[in-house]
């Protein structure tokens, strides 16, 4: 699985390069620690920071700490994934199937918002650093597997991304 696809024998992907070789791992070292940071600052110093906001600039912050941590699961599930795929564990073609699952498009509110100017500098950095990861991970993924995001057509079933990303992360972790 370590060898980039043939799509294209002419052009070199340096996104795909990177993802299936040790250069990786910097970059997965990079997401999860921001992972790590994000859940100890909101489970610590972020909490207590909170309880100081305004009502306006509290519910921002709540609204934006649950961005934040879906944006930086998905990217986790990604880089999951492409561990799974560089390490063997899971071909091309399953990474591609489980990834189609991963969203990385979770937008921030920004400064645009009323009461953003209040939330702790702390927090709004653990917001911008997880935005350019998500970028950079989105224009890799587009790089390696094409496209946009690609909808699922309609199973009758209601869409649980809660669900979908247990079974994704089970899959990575090669429980499910």
């Amino acid at each position: 699985m370590n060898e980039p696809s043939k799509a294209s024998t002419n052009t070199v992907k340096l996104a795909e390069r990177r993802v299936f070789s040790q250069s990786f791992k910097p970059l997965y070292q990079e997401g999860m620690g921001l992972v790590e940071q994000a859940a100890e600052y909101l489970d610590g110093k972020g909490r207590a920071e909170a309880k100081k906001l305004s009502r306006l600039a509290a519910t921002l912050y709540a609204a934006e700490s649950m961005r934040l941590t879906t944006r930086l699961m998905q990217v986790a599930s990604w880089l999951l994934l492409q561990r799974a795929a560089n390490s063997g564990e899971m071909t091309r073609d399953q990474v591609a199937s489980e990834k189609s699952k991963v969203r990385l498009d979770t937008a921030s509110a920004h400064d645009e918002a009323a009461g953003w100017a209040e939330l702790p500098n702390d927090f709004l950095d653990l917001v911008t650093r997880s935005l350019r990861l998500q970028a950079l991970v989105r224009r890799m993924d587009e790089e390696i597997y094409g496209g946009g995001v690609v909808d699922a057509p309609f199973s009758g079933r209601r869409i649980n991304p809660v669900s979908d990303q247990i079974t994704l992360l089970n899959t990575a972790f090669g429980r499910g």
